[in-house]
């Protein structure tokens, strides 16, 4: 759930207009009424936007204050009212609060502008429609009304380790006079949790303005959240009250952390199995979790807090990118100030995870090459000659303490910290992955991978996809072309999983066009490869190490924290054969080697105390 407060809400009627940016207030000859929050599809193409709405003073008998909150604005902004500009604001993913000297009948324009530097992300790029880079307000637009004092904002952060559970707060009180009080702060479980409420008292004292107020609560026998596959997401609610004004946000409590063992969520292992989103919806999570991913990667863009929201209910783990992509230098101070302030955004959703810096920061090595070996010797001599000075992405990645960080996302060559893989489609096959983690060090945490297909028989919409890449490897066909796909994401995606890989993301879960690199179509329908991924994804699954003509060994992953037994059955073109057998926590047993001719049809089942994993083969 957001945030919430005692203040009272008042909602906006909204015009907009295209605008030349300048120093004063925008002016257009033609308003047109817009829906705020969102994008609206009439400025798409559009680098500036002017909001305008009028309003009477909303404060009531007991009101000091009002203060517009603005959230998902895009890009860069200013704010005036009443013709005096009030505020700047330059992240999208950072709230906007701004206090509003109000008069009985009031104006309120706010411009938003196209990104005016590195930190734009995907939606500075073509690999999103212009419909969804429109400068706006996207996520929510209102006036608060308090009494003074007020609690502006609330920050949390959940602390899981040796002891009880505590929550960090950091709670931000404005006055406008002098304060010498007391702020209570209490945390209650939301629903059937564990562990009971416990309450706190901080000081506040201060000059009249801002202050902000930290204090650590502690949640005695607390219950921890976990990613769905491992157990159940329990959270509490955190209130701060001071005077007549209180706020409330939620968090879970759990703890994340990276070392040889993979990601370890509370302490314990977790196989991470995940897909990329671009520009995501509530409805992508829930399609997460039907594709067996319990993770999701926020590709070079920050999710909106009601996808977080989803993400802390369904138990999935966010891997957040910072938004910037693509070769080039970029602000190091500029960075760091971004990192810190969607860490502060961010920091009591027990769903995030981790934090990249910079995607994509030098080409794709395979552009143009094929599959023969001369190819593999052009791959090789790329990945040489690639460099990449990763000091500046470093020293961003420094100012994140609370989570993991794989600062640098990208190809071989340049020593990436989460890799960039796509055999089979920018170059070779798709069993060519052993031949890349090996000769390149890579494979530990896989970024990207996987090949794009038609939704559509004539595609009208490409972002996001080469067409010519396709034609080249697939030919024309939607059926042909979706075969193609779910072989490649479904190959390696089983072997990353059979090296052991502990972080894996394919690119990508949804279309933005009417083809692309989804294993769904734009408007959410499955193409071949979502079954396939899902089947591959199984956390416990039956796999061929070498699905091609000759010997393959049938091999038992079992992505579990616990040792189990199970029962393993394999049918070849009719003939079927079974066996039962013990694999340990995280293990990978070999069953058996068989014999596979062209044309074979292959059934794997694995049955387990929690149902039967399929995987299918055509050989």
């Amino acid at each position: 759930m957001p945030a919430e407060n005692s203040a009272t809400y008042m909602s906006l009627e909204w015009r907009g207009a295209a605008v030349e940016p300048g120093s004063g207030v925008p002016s257009a000859t033609t308003w047109q009424d817009v829906d705020v929050p969102g994008r609206p599809v009439k400025f798409a193409g559009d680098d500036a936007v002017a909001y305008r709405t009028e309003f009477a003073d909303p404060r009531e008998a007991d009101d000091e204050h009002a203060v517009l909150v603005l959230e998902g604005v895009f890009a860069h902004a200013r704010v005036w009212l009443n013709g005096a500009e009030l505020a700047e604001h330059d992240a999208y993913f950072d709230p906007l609060r701004v206090s509003l000297p109000v008069e009985d009948e009031n104006e309120l324009v706010v411009e938003c502008r196209a990104p005016e530097d590195r930190f734009g992300g995907i939606y500075d790029t073509d690999r999103v429609p212009q419909n969804a880079s429109v400068p706006g307000i996207w996520w929510g637009a209102t006036i608060e009304t308090h009494p003074d004092p007020y609690v502006e904002s609330l920050s949390v952060a959940p602390r899981v380790g040796n002891g009880e559970p505590t929550v960090a707060v950091e709670a931000t009180v404005v006055t406008d006079q002098p304060l010498d009080d007391r702020m209570t702060l209490s945390i209650r479980p939301e629903g059937d949790v564990r562990g009971g409420g416990m309450m706190n008292r901080a000081a506040v004292e201060t000059d009249p303005g801002r202050v902000t107020v930290t204090h650590d609560v502690e949640v005695r026998d607390g219950s921890l959240w976990w990613p769905h596959d491992l157990g159940d997401q329990p959270r509490y609610a955190l209130r701060a009250k001071l005077d007549d004004s209180e706020r409330t946000t939620v968090t879970g409590l759990r703890s994340v952390d990276y070392d040889e063992d993979g990601l370890l969520v509370n302490g314990e292992r977790v196989a991470a199995r995940g897909v990329n989103l671009t520009d995501a919806t509530e409805a992508d999570v829930e399609r997460a979790v039907r594709a067996n991913a319990n993770l999701v990667r926020a590709h070079a863009h920050v999710l909106s807090p009601e996808v977080y929201e989803a993400c802390d209910e369904q138990g999935v783990l966010v891997w957040q990118d910072l938004p910037l992509t693509g070769p080039g230098e970029f602000d190091v101070e500029r960075g760091q100030n971004l990192a810190e302030r969607l860490l502060r955004a961010r920091r009591n959703r027990p769903s995030l995870a981790a934090v990249s810096v910079h995607d994509d920061p030098t080409p794709d090595l395979g552009e143009g090459l094929g599959t023969g070996a001369v190819d593999r010797l052009r791959y090789r001599w790329r990945a040489w000659r690639a460099s990449y000075d990763r000091g500046p992405v470093d020293s961003v990645a420094d100012v994140v303490s609370e989570v993991p960080t794989f600062p640098v996302v990208g190809p071989a060559g340049i020593g990436p910290d989460a890799a960039t893989i796509y055999p089979g489609w920018t170059f070779g096959e798709a069993g060519d992955v052993d031949w890349l983690c090996d000769r390149f060090d890579l494979g530990d945490v896989v970024a990207e991978f996987g090949a794009g297909a038609l939704a559509a028989d004539d595609p009208a919409d490409e972002t996001d996809f080469d067409a010519e890449r396709h034609a080249a490897r697939v030919g024309s066909g939607v059926d042909e072309s979706q075969d193609y796909q779910a072989d490649v994401l479904g190959t390696v995606a089983e072997r990353l999983r059979l090296r052991g890989t502990n972080v894996l993301a394919a690119y990508a879960l949804r279309d933005v066009g009417d083809a692309g690199m989804g294993v769904l179509a734009r408007d959410g329908s499955e193409k071949t490869a979502f079954d396939r991924l899902a089947a591959a994804y199984q956390p416990v699954q039956g796999v061929l190490s070498d699905p091609t003509p000759g010997e393959s060994d049938v091999v038992v992953i079992h992505d579990r924290p616990s040792p189990a037994t199970v029962t393993v059955e394999w049918d070849v073109d009719g003939e079927r054969e079974q066996e039962e057998l013990k694999v340990g926590a995280y293990g990978r047993v070999d069953v058996t080697t068989i014999s596979l001719s062209a044309g074979d049809a292959v059934t794997i089942a694995v049955a387990t105390d929690d149902g039967v994993a399929h995987n299918e083969y055509r050989i």
